[in-house]
C-alpha cells in the first residue's frame, strides 16, 4: 500500500564546542549534510542528538535553529518525549509555532521504575493530539514501556494526529507487521528504527522508512529505495555492503559513531559528548573508520573541498 509517510528520515546528532557548549554553527552544517546525503525528513532532539544531556533552554534555542535553517528543504521531527504530560503538551506547542512538521514521542517514563500505564499512555499522546501537530510513536526499549499492539491501533485510530510508528522494540519486524495487519489505513507511516540494524526484516513487514543515525544515509537510502520499488535482491545486496558498518555502529558505539564520522569528514569540530558520556575508545572509532572508508560515505568528504 502507499504510505503518506516513507524514506530515510535520520536523526540529527548535537554537536558541542571541546568545552561542552553547543555549536551552533556545528548544528547548521550536521543538517545541511544530512540533507546532502539525501534524507528525506530529520529528526531532532532525539536520543541519538542527546536529548538527556540537553538544558529545557537548549532544547528550544535548537529547535528554533533547525527549524528556522532547514527552512522547508525536508520535513523536521521534534523530540517531545516528557514523563508530564502538560511538559509534552507545551514542547508540542513550541514545535508547532516554529513550523515543524512532526513531533516524536515515547510513552512516560522516567528512570526506571515510573512508567505509564497503557491508560495513561493513551491519555498523554491524546493531549498531545489535541495541539493538532502529527505525532509519531517511538516504541522504544529505553522507556520500558510495553506498547502493544493494540494500544497502538487504539491511538492511530482514535487520536486523528498519531500517524507515525517509530518501530524499534525487540522482534520489530513481527510487531510492524501486526500493526499493518490490525491497523489499516490509519497507520500511515510504519517507520524501522535503531540504527536500521533489522532494517530488511522491517522492510519485509511493511514498514515505509526508517529512521536512522545521520552516519550513513546515502548509503542506506538505496536499500529501502530497491525495496520499496520492488527489488528484494537488490535491497539485500545494498545491505550487505553496509551491514557491517552498521553493526559497528549498533553494538559497539550508538550515536557517537555519527559524530565520529562527521568529525572525521569535516562536518564538526568536535565529537565531544558530555559528561557523563566517555569518549569512544580509540581502538573501536578506529575500526568504525576501517569499516567507513570503503563505502566512501558522503559524510567523510563533505566537509573536506
Amino acid at each position: 500500500m502507499a504510505y503518506t509517510y516513507s524514506g530515510i528520515w535520520p536523526v540529527a546528532p548535537t554537536p558541542f564546542h571541546e568545552d561542552g557548549s553547543l555549536d551552533l554553527e556545528g548544528m547548521k552544517r550536521v543538517l545541511d549534510c544530512l540533507i546532502d546525503q539525501g534524507a528525506d525528513g530529520i529528526c531532532i532532539l532525539a536520543n541519538f542528538s542527546e536529548q538527556f544531556l540537553i538544558s529545557d533552554e537548549e532544547r528550544q534555542t535548537l529547535a528554533r535553529l533547525c527549524v528556522e535553517h532547514v527552512a522547508g528543504r525536508v520535513p523536521i521531527i521534534v523530540t517531545i518525549s516528557h514523563y508530564a504530560t502538560q511538559i509534552a503538551v507545551e514542547r508540542a506547542r513550541y514545535a508547532k509555532s516554529l513550523g515543524a512538521d512532526i513531533v516524536m514521542m515515547m510513552p512516560p517514563y522516567h528512570g526506571a521504575l515510573l512508567k505509564g500505564t497503557p491508560e495513561q499512555s493513551f491519555e498523554q499522546f491524546q493531549a498531545v493530539g489535541d495541539v493538532g501537530i502529527p505525532i509519531m510513536v517511538q516504541d522504544a526499549p529505553l522507556s520500558g514501556v510495553d506498547l502493544s499492539v493494540p494500544l497502538l491501533v487504539k491511538m492511530a485510530k482514535q487520536i486523528e494526529m498519531v500517524k507515525l510508528f517509530k518501530i524499534e522494540c525487540p522482534r520489530a519486524a513481527n510487531k510492524i507487521r501486526t500493526l499493518i495487519e490490525q491497523g489499516g489505513d490509519a497507520i500511515e507511516g510504519p517507520f524501522d528504527g535503531e540504527e536500521a540494524i533489522t532494517l530488511l526484516a522491517d522492510l519485509d513487514a511493511g514498514a515505509s522508512g526508517s529512521m536512522t543515525s545521520g552516519m550513513i544515509v546515502d548509503q542506506i537510502k538505496p536499500v529501502l529505495e530497491h525495496h520499496l520499488a520492488g527489488d528484494a535482491d537488490a535491497a539485500t545486496n545494498a545491505y550487505g555492503r553496509i551491514a557491517m558498518a552498521i553493526n559497528h555502529e549498533n553494538r559497539q558505539c550508538g550515536w557517537q559513531s555519527c559524530k565520529a564520522a562527521m568529525m572525521e569528514g569535516g562536518v564538526i569540530a568536535s565529537d565531544y559528548c558530555r559528561h557523563p558520556i566517555p569518549p569512544l575508545h580509540p581502538a573501536i572509532k578506529a575500526r568504525l573508520m576501517s569499516l567507513l572508508k570503503p563505502l566512501d560515505p558522503l559524510v567523510l568528504r563533505w566537509g573536506q573541498g
